[in-house]
């Protein structure tokens, strides 16, 4: 925890909407700060640079893909803008903190943090916290809506060349642990098992619980000196704690179980990066669910829930 806490904490907004089904998710970094997460990590005691929010793309380029995919070239432009400043973060003295925006965000995320990993001669691992494993390609996709394609992006899956930016580092299918999966269409199931990427859906977790894959797969980083992203999307969670979502899934996880997860990750000093994303404040019921992902970052930073002090006499 000491080596997580020594670090300088730097905050960007990635206002992205255009990759949702329904709008509201531009609200969502300032929804985070207004629930109170700067001030959660200045009481941590960690020195923050808030970034604030990025400008949305002004050359929009028109991109020839599919004609089913919903805002290809908002996103391809939001893409590129991503992966350079997400580059240029990972590439300082600090801990990345990425405030979304939909899950589209990754793709712009993912590539740069790797891209950044790969020029210090170190590994990016991925903790994917989703209802959703994002990783169909733009043939695919079924909604059109390209919050679904990230991962795939990210990956290097086919169908993105010549379209999406240039890919300088693609993640390592086996550096990636995906957790709390419920929703996964029959295309992103083959990718699944074709790459025998690590996955933990609801099922699988409610058997075995949490703490032993989570160790499972820290001890792995561990063991390559790597990086570690975390990307929380909101339907990782119950909706019933977390209703600030437009891609509701029933059966997520649960505070506590959230919780341990953050608490583990910061017990082992190994997270380098991390994203939220998804917050639709629209839809959210006084604040609960942006007010539980400043407690969660809180968990990963060093927050402890209860304080342990000395009995009194």
């Amino acid at each position: 925890m000491d080596q997580l806490m020594s670090k300088h904490f730097t905050i960007l907004g990635l206002p992205v909407e255009a990759g949702a089904g329904r709008g509201g998710c531009l609200m969502g970094p300032d929804s985070l700060r207004t629930a109170g997460l700067c001030e959660v990590i200045s009481d941590l005691g960690g020195a923050l640079n808030d970034l604030g929010n990025m400008v949305q793309p002004s050359s929009i380029v028109p991109s020839a893909g599919p004609a089913h995919l919903k805002k290809l070239p908002e996103i391809v432009a939001w893409t590129q803008h991503i992966q350079a400043l997400a580059f240029d973060l990972a590439s300082q003295d600090s801990f990345p903190i990425f405030l979304g925006g939909d899950h589209s965000m990754a793709a712009g995320t993912l590539s740069g943090i790797a891209q950044a990993a790969a020029q210090s001669g170190q590994s990016q691992f991925v903790l994917w916290l989703d209802a959703h494993p994002d990783l169909n390609t733009l043939s695919s996709s079924l909604s059109g809506n390209l919050h679904g394609t990230p991962m795939a992006y990210a990956l290097g899956l086919h169908g993105f060349v010549d379209i999406f930016p240039p890919l300088a580092v693609p993640i390592d299918p086996a550096n990636i642990c995906m957790m709390g999966l419920r929703s996964v269409d029959d295309a992103e199931h083959t990718v699944i098992n074709e790459l025998g990427l690590e996955v933990y859906d609801m099922q699988r977790l409610n058997a075995l619980g949490v703490v032993k894959p989570i160790a499972g797969f820290l001890d792995r980083v561990a063991a390559a000196k790597g990086r570690l992203h975390i990307s929380l999307d909101v339907d990782f969670l119950d909706p019933e704690i977390a209703p600030a979502v437009g891609t509701t899934v029933p059966g997520g996880a649960s505070r506590r179980e959230a919780h341990l997860i953050m608490d583990m990750i910061c017990e082992s000093g190994l997270a380098t990066s991390l994203e939220l994303s998804e917050l639709n404040p629209y839809l959210d019921v006084k604040d609960k669910t942006a007010a539980l992902l400043c407690d969660l970052a809180g968990s990963l930073l060093g927050q402890k829930s209860i304080k342990r002090g000395k009995k009194g006499g």
